[in-house]
């Protein structure tokens, strides 16, 4: 693993949350990307989590990919100091080029743009489209009621059981880590 450098795709909120537990999440999470030469992708914005997960793996010495739309580049404030910066015409595109340049995908606290990004690459796991990790950092619980809404989707019928398995959730950075570790090892 240490001779094939990875890149892990961040979907988080463009902005901060209310706990301070968020933005602490994304800058260790951001600093472990980078400590481990791993390549941030992620939505290009420089603000909220996304900004602060970035800025955190820039300082830490890692390279970063940042895709962002035409559309949200002002209200986004696209990030240009990133290692590599794409422009794209749309959202779907945004989250294509993504995911294409990502060897793992992982969810950070944010809000419906995250949502959407999650559920967009959970399907096409579900459909056979891809076998690439997809992990939740489940920051002070912020997401244990997306969880039990997926184990509803199973138990009422909605979902095959094996939906529940192509998540993996992780209550801290250091378990992120871990699963990452094993994830991107198989």
């Amino acid at each position: 693993m240490a001779d094939t450098p990875r890149s892990v795709c961040v979907f988080c909120g463009s902005r901060m949350g209310t706990r301070p537990a968020y933005e602490q999440a994304a800058q260790a999470t951001g600093t472990m990307l980078a400590e481990r030469g791993w390549r941030l992708v992620y939505g290009a914005g420089d603000v909220g989590l996304m900004g602060t997960v970035a800025r955190a793996a820039q300082q830490a010495g890692g390279k970063t990919f940042g895709v962002i739309p035409e559309h949200l580049f002002s209200r986004e404030v696209g990030k240009r100091d990133l290692t590599q910066y794409i422009v794209t015409e749309t959202m779907h595109e945004r989250k294509k080029v993504m995911f294409m340049n990502s060897d793992a995908i992982v969810l950070l606290p944010g809000g419906a743009g995250s949502l959407d990004e999650l559920f967009e690459v959970l399907t096409w796991r579900q459909i056979g489209l891809h076998a690439k990790p997809i992990l939740v950092l489940n920051t002070d619980g912020y997401w244990s009621p997306l969880k039990t809404l997926i184990e509803q989707t199973i138990t009422d019928g909605f979902a095959d059981p094996t939906l529940a398995e192509f998540i993996d959730w992780a209550d801290d950075v250091a378990q992120l880590q871990s699963l990452l570790v094993a994830r991107l090892s198989a």
